[in-house]
């Protein structure tokens, strides 16, 4: 993997179970791993589902082979989250591929 095309940085981020200033349990994400990564596409789309219209933006990251990177885990790319969808290995174990979408702010 040519280290010159990693030139952003993502942030691996895990759900955990904290709690508010009343003690209700909430989720919290919480930073996991800090990687870089190649933006290898992105595409934004539209679709109707039960609820309206949804916008969707996909991305996918292509990085380093890291052990523990698993789909319930989401990724936090500048001020944007997405859930991650699918995790490819490239080579033999040498990176990941991480196909990633962002739903509109209006439907999370």
């Amino acid at each position: 993997m040519n280290s010159g095309k990693l030139r952003r940085v993502i942030r691996v981020q895990r759900s955990t179970t904290g709690a508010n200033e009343f003690g209700t349990p909430t989720e919290v994400w919480e930073d996991h791993k800090r990687l870089r990564a190649e933006v290898v596409e992105r595409d934004a789309s539209e679709f109707i589902n039960a609820q309206g219209a949804v916008d969707v933006e996909r991305i996918v990251f292509r990085t380093r082979f890291v052990e523990d990177v698993t789909a319930k885990d989401s990724i936090l790319f500048g001020s944007d989250r997405s859930n991650i969808r699918e995790i490819s290995e490239t080579g033999r174990r040498t990176g990941l591929e991480l196909r990633c979408a962002k739903i509109g702010e209006d439907d999370a």
